[in-house]
């Protein structure tokens, strides 16, 4: 799945588990949302594939065993902090992440390419597009996933639209603060 499908997917199951525990959808929790949506990318991908130090780029954090211990981690921490509303959203990002990539073999009972989900105890599958973020790139096809994928996100920023923007006033406050404007 790509990033904007990891996004809108996580949006989409926040947005329905906010409905039916009645969270509020504030910015704090949207922000760890998305960032828990795109967190095993943002570390398997490089750690694999610009430093070699793990074997693929769905491996390390795409594991359960290490979904489990990382949000353990995250929601005692922000549990001790009286910020709990934080880590559920990156928990929900994270865990939607890897069931957005988890979807296409699920749907074609393809349990090879589910071996990620238990990483290091069983290899990685192979990938055609497992070197670099260009060679990724270069592999988008419009198949029927990817264009569900395009349906699933132009629904949720629909959604997104309708909830009043959550996260966005916000994330541009982050932003600028570490990107400041120079003169």
């Amino acid at each position: 799945m790509w990033p904007w499908g990891h996004a809108a997917l996580g949006y989409l199951l926040y947005r329905l588990c906010s409905w039916q525990r009645e969270w509020r959808l504030s910015d704090g929790p949207v922000i760890a949302l998305a960032i828990g949506t795109q967190f095993p990318d943002l570390v398997d991908k490089p750690l694999a594939w610009t430093f070699g130090v793990i074997p693929s780029g769905r491996s390390l954090t795409h594991s359960l065993i290490s979904a489990a211990i990382v949000l353990a981690i995250i929601l005692y921490i922000t549990r001790k902090r009286n910020r709990e509303p934080l880590g559920i959203a990156f928990a929900v990002g994270y865990l939607g992440h890897l069931l957005g990539d988890a979807l296409v073999p699920l749907l074609e009972l393809d349990f090879v390419f589910l071996r990620f989900l238990a990483w290091p105890l069983y290899p990685p599958p192979p990938y055609e597009s497992d070197s670099s973020f260009l060679a990724h790139l270069q592999n988008i096809e419009m198949t029927s996933f990817f264009m569900l994928e395009l349906l699933i996100f132009c629904i949720a920023v629909v959604i997104w639209i309708y909830d009043g923007y959550p996260g966005l006033q916000k994330g541009r406050q982050l932003l600028s603060q570490v990107f400041p404007k120079t003169k």
